[in-house]
């Protein structure tokens, strides 16, 4: 199993390049199941997640051609099966994002229940409630959702709490159903807003996008587009912080700063040099960092997905802060293997007690889900000696080449082997 280890303490200085959203690319990659014509999608990510998601459409009957690595042409004319099994889809939640699609399109979908990271629980209920309202019959038996219907109906559907892929998948799921549809407090993550734009250009009938309340006309049928994906905002947030803790200038190009103003208010907060510039946010390390009090919140407040990357700048930050987790309850295992490291971090409930300061040491620490990953490495940049991090495969589902992009810049840093 492959491993990544660093040697701590060489300043970080030039240019990283960020990659699309995986999160944006995932319910893009979905929406080529509603219609039989070509999608073209620009700017994908190279990760695993993305991999996973093809496999999964070739599994239901899609092809997928690279024109170049970050160009994709995803064509499904026809479905060749209506299940995505529980092998194909138990490292990733978001391979839920098939059951709208697919049950608008074609009235049946049998689709295993979610996996993905061993961060709290995920559950779909609000998805199966909408799809419910829109007509479908749902029914869970071993481990799997059945969903069916002779052709969905526009309704008026409130989801209780906010719900990034329950808003997408309710979105894809009323793009072709009869009437209108009203969908009220859906998530306002740029993400979201990516797969609206991509479905409009598809020809969909969308009113409201960037808002909590999506008003969609449904159409028969929907024809081929290209779409860029936007930058991720949680890779470029990590690397601004791998600049802030061990960088002399770090260039973080290709982003889009409107995305990361809940987090580059707080590091500025922190006492962070930053400086924006068109698409890229320049970052040089060296300052005293001071400590500051996060709570997550959804879009556009603090993301859960930067909570285990700040925490890591918090240890070495002259002070105590709190970060308090409202997302996810188990958003916290990154904590022990911080501690490992040298750090001093306390639970308290929900919230995560940092006292900074502290001199962070190389350990062997194991990755215990995707963003844990990285708050391991960016401790493993800033600390003295070797970190060995564990359970990479995490870190591979949503960074592309991330050991890569960091020995550009300076870091000592190499993926090995077991042996």
């Amino acid at each position: 199993m492959k491993k990544v280890k660093i040697v701590g303490g060489a300043p970080l200085e030039g240019k990283v390049e960020i990659a699309g959203a995986k999160n944006a690319a995932l319910p893009c990659l979905a929406a080529a199941l509603l219609t039989d014509e070509p999608i073209t999608l620009h700017n994908i990510p190279q990760v695993t997640d993305v991999s996973t998601t093809l496999k999964l459409l070739g599994h239901l009957g899609a092809t997928a051609t690279f024109s170049s690595p970050r160009t994709i042409e995803v064509s499904l004319p026809k479905i060749k099966s209506y299940i995505a099994p529980y092998e194909m889809v138990k490292t990733m939640r978001a391979s839920v994002l098939v059951l709208g699609p697919l049950l608008s399109r074609h009235g049946y979908a049998l689709v295993s229940l979610p996996g993905g990271c061993a961060i709290g629980a995920r559950p779909i209920d609000l998805h199966l409630e909408g799809l419910s309202k829109l007509g479908a019959r749902i029914e869970l038996k071993h481990g799997y959702v059945e969903a069916s219907c002779r052709r969905l109906k526009g309704a008026e559907i409130y989801m209780d709490t906010v719900t990034v892929t329950g808003t997408e998948n309710l979105l894809m799921a009323s793009i072709r159903a009869e009437g209108d549809t009203v969908l009220k407090n859906c998530a306002l993550e740029p993400e979201v807003t990516d797969l609206a734009n991509l479905l409009v250009k598809m020809g969909a009938q969308i009113e409201g996008i960037g808002t909590s309340i999506l008003k969609v006309r449904g159409v028969d049928r929907l024809h081929s587009a290209a779409h860029t994906i936007i930058p991720d905002r949680i890779e470029a947030g990590t690397y601004i912080m791998a600049g802030a803790l061990s960088g002399r200038e770090l260039e973080i190009e290709g982003c889009n700063p409107q995305h990361l103003v809940a987090l580059t208010d707080k590091l500025l907060q922190a006492g962070a040099n930053l400086r924006v510039e068109g698409d890229s946010i320049w970052v040089r390390g060296g300052n005293k960092l001071n400590p500051v009090d996060v709570k997550t919140s959804p879009y556009p407040g603090f993301p859960t997905d930067m909570q285990a990357q700040f925490m890591t700048l918090m240890t070495q930050a002259e002070g105590v802060s709190i970060i308090t987790e409202t997302i996810f309850e188990n958003r916290f295992l990154h904590v022990a293997e911080l501690d490992r490291m040298g750090a001093r971090i306390k639970i308290d409930n929900h919230s995560a007690v940092i006292m900074g300061g502290t001199r962070l040491s190389g350990a062997r620490v194991m990755a215990t889900d995707l963003r844990a990953s990285a708050s391991l490495i960016l401790g493993g940049l800033v600390a003295s000696g070797e970190t060995v991090v564990e359970r990479v495969y995490h870190l591979d589902r949503g960074y592309e080449r991330i050991e890569e992009k960091l020995k550009k810049v300076g870091a000592k840093i190499e993926r090995i082997d077991d042996d």
